[in-house]
């Protein structure tokens, strides 16, 4: 018999029954390659960002240090400096690790969704308007997901 008398054959509730469970069985394999899919992604961002919460607990600490650095007497103990800024770098290297990472906003141009600006800074240099002006706080992401925008005064032209 040929393919075309057999496409013509009416076919018998059985093989429709046989073709209707057939379809059934690929939606089903379907639909559980995609939860395995989905599952497996659903592990890595678990993986990624389990130690947001310490992390966040963690960052205020660690800008505690940064200004208390920043705020220290010139004539201070230098030895005290010295095992402040090895605290830092411990911090840091520990945040590195685990895929936080300061943003940076030196010479660059305001980013709404890496920044807050909290104030402007009129100037007349047309080349600066809407750059960072400069940094208030600074700010953290998580595996380049934005944990805390770093807050910044912009530039704005001066009518």
């Amino acid at each position: 018999m040929t393919k075309k008398a057999e496409e013509q054959k009416p076919k018998t509730d059985w093989e429709k029954q046989s073709q209707e469970f057939e379809h059934k069985y690929k939606l089903a394999l379907a639909d559980y390659q995609n939860l395995l899919k989905q599952t497996a992604k659903e592990r890595v961002e678990l993986a990624l960002y389990s130690n947001e919460a310490l992390l966040l607990e963690l960052i205020p600490v660690y800008d505690n240090l940064k200004l208390t650095l920043q705020h220290y007497p010139p004539n201070g103990d230098a030895n005290w400096r010295i095992g402040l800024e090895h605290v830092l770098q411990q911090f840091k290297k520990s945040f590195e690790i685990n895929g936080l990472k300061e943003i940076n906003v030196q010479d660059s141009k305001f980013d709404p969704l890496r920044m807050e600006a909290v104030e402007t800074e009129e100037t007349t240099d047309k080349d600066k308007d809407g750059m960072v002006a400069k940094e208030l706080k600074g700010g953290y992401t998580l595996h380049d997901k934005v944990l805390i925008p770093a807050r910044v005064a912009v530039y704005k032209i001066k009518n």
